[in-house]
């Protein structure tokens, strides 16, 4: 019985976060050459896969006052507003490759991967919400255990694709247009797919 929640646990983690290598390769890319980078990006990601978890279990407890399903989508204008920022700075050229604003410009936030990570994840509510119903209190403990472990072996995934050195080229050359156009697109799918001001 817990193998196999294990299992389904490990099946739906993988199901709900791979778009997240996307994104957290991004981050490493943007971080660069800083040092605590990888530390920040874990402790944003546990930070907002935490919220997660808190919140597709409220809801799941019948505590959906606490996040109504239709407030979910609206946590797109998160990654849309973070992106639209790095756009204009892009734009204005404070990204640029000076010695003094790669230290500033690419300094990457807890806050900032928590806040993508929380927002990016309306859909894994809407998933891990039906799930939770539908198993037993140890199971939902089981659940969220593998996640929580997953994390950790997701963070490390895609700090591996940002090295990679061809990929690692691509990104550091791209990082400051790729990284707005991810975060936008991102806010804009959450937006419309949620069905956020009547999209």
């Amino acid at each position: 019985m817990i193998l196999s929640s294990v299992l389904q646990a490990i099946g739906l983690f993988i199901a709900t976060n791979v778009d997240d290598i996307i994104v957290l390769s991004l981050f490493f890319a943007r971080g660069a050459g800083h040092r605590g980078t990888t530390a920040r990006i874990l402790g944003g990601q546990y930070l907002g896969f935490a919220g997660i978890l808190v919140a597709a279990v409220l809801v799941a407890l019948g505590a959906g006052a606490f996040l109504p399903p239709e407030v979910i989508p609206y946590f797109g204008l998160i990654p849309l507003g973070l992106g639209l920022w790095m756009a204009w700075q892009a734009w204005r050229g404070d990204d640029d490759d000076d010695d003094e604003a790669k230290v500033e410009g690419k300094n990457v936030a807890v806050w900032t991967v928590a806040g993508v990570t929380f927002a990016n994840g309306g859909d894994n509510i809407g998933v891990y919400v039906p799930v939770f119903l539908s198993v037993g209190p140890a199971a939902v403990v089981a659940y969220c255990i593998v996640f929580l472990a997953l994390v950790a072996l997701l963070v490390v995934l895609a700090k591996f694709v940002a090295t990679r050195r061809p990929i690692a080229d691509v990104l550091e050359r791209w990082e400051h247009i790729l990284f707005p156009i991810v975060l936008i697109g991102l806010g804009i799918a959450i937006l419309v797919g949620g069905g956020a001001f009547g999209l």
